[in-house]
């Protein structure tokens, strides 16, 4: 793990995300390795609808911030403590764009949650980690379910 120097976690904004995240604060400080952390609004189920451009543009701006508030919340307190973290966030298929954001930056290891997802959750988020694991160009840090007490 000596050639780790670009990290990206991948958050579903789940609870199970916030240990994630908590792991890649911590592989990063202890690589001095670069941090991102990625959010991808999956926007393919809209592909085949014809929806007024006014309310699906109104819902994906209040989508956008609402993202916005909870990443910046998310990795607040580590910034405050001097970790430099890039937020990225894309619209797309989740897979594709997650794909693409590793070539771009060049990213060494993915770190992913790894739990059994309710059904809501895999409506949601879908069985993104399978997908995304078969295709990944890099290594691969998954992180078991438990909650950390202290994020809840």
């Amino acid at each position: 793990m000596e050639d780790i120097r670009k990290i990206l976690v991948v958050n579903w904004m789940t609870q199970y995300c916030q240990r994630t995240f908590h792991y890649a604060v911590s592989l990063a400080g202890k690589y001095g390795a670069e941090l991102s952390v990625i959010y991808v609004i999956d926007t393919l189920w809209l592909q085949g609808w014809n929806l007024p451009t006014m309310s699906q543009e109104e819902g994906r701006e209040k989508d956008m911030k609402r993202i916005q508030a909870e990443l910046d919340y998310l990795i607040g307190n580590e910034i405050k403590k001097g970790v430099k973290i890039k937020k990225i966030i894309k619209e797309g298929d989740p897979i594709e764009e997650i794909l693409k954001v590793i070539g771009e930056e060049k990213i060494d290891l993915v770190i992913l949650r790894a739990h059994e997802e309710s059904r809501v959750e895999h409506f949601l988020v879908g069985s993104s980690n399978d997908a995304i694991i078969r295709k990944m160009p890099c290594s691969i840090f998954l992180v078991k379910n438990e909650l950390l007490n202290h994020f809840e």
